[in-house]
């Protein structure tokens, strides 16, 4: 699996030549990041919840890719209308290939920018060739944390928000994965895009250093590879 960073919560995921856009948010740090909707395939568009952040660049997406199929909960689906949809809830799985997407919980709220409800926010883990790849989606700690390698195995890689103010700041995110997820590898998301989540990058390093965890603050554009 290749992922891509194109900021906030706006990964590209590619798996066996299929696209997953996560959160589509890419338009607003574009002329960081270089990513061009046009000369991209989607193939799915992920979505965690509702916020504008999350979901401001969805309609743009499915106008230009049709085929591409909407992932999320109902409330999320419905409120789009995308013929090609999997609407999952927490406890199901969209599968496509030997992936499987699983719907898991977050802590946080959910509601489209003009105040439709948008469901709970939520997170999702990848599981392929034996790997599970956590995307927490926007998120406090929670205890539900503990069960995710105890129900999907280790957790080979956990992308969590470290910008603090709507989501966890790097301290409580290394905690997280330290001593809940039991990850060794962690990438950040949903930091520096807005003043109020303006981080320091040293510190947040600090952090997960101190528990002997592979830490990354992707810049834009940036990928990796699991």
């Amino acid at each position: 699996m290749k992922i891509k960073f194109l900021g906030q919560n706006c990964f590209l995921f590619t798996y066996n030549g299929k696209n997953i856009l996560s959160d589509p948010f890419y338009n607003f740090q574009k002329d960081q990041s270089g990513f061009d909707i046009d000369a991209q395939k989607i193939d799915y568009v992920l979505i965690t919840h509702a916020h504008g952040d999350h979901v401001g660049d969805v309609e743009e997406v499915l106008k230009k890719h049709p085929e591409a199929t909407v992932i999320g909960q109902p409330e999320i689906c419905g409120y789009f209308k995308h013929p090609n949809s999997i609407d999952i809830n927490f406890g199901g799985s969209a599968k496509f290939d030997d992936m499987k997407i699983s719907m898991v919980p977050a802590s946080h709220t959910s509601s489209f920018p003009d105040g439709t409800y948008g469901g709970l926010a939520c997170g999702y883990i990848f599981r392929f060739q034996g790997k599970n790849v956590y995307f927490a989606g926007d998120t406090g700690v929670m205890a539900d944390m503990a069960y995710f390698p105890q129900l999907f195995g280790e957790i080979n890689l956990a992308i969590l928000p470290v910008g603090s103010h709507y989501t966890m700041c790097a301290r409580k995110a290394s905690f997280a994965a330290s001593e809940l997820l039991k990850t060794k590898k962690v990438i950040g998301c949903h930091f520096d895009t807005f003043p109020p989540i303006t981080i320091n990058h040293d510190e947040a390093r600090k952090h997960f250093l101190e528990r002997n965890i592979d830490f990354s603050l992707p810049e834009l554009g940036e990928e990796f590879e699991i």
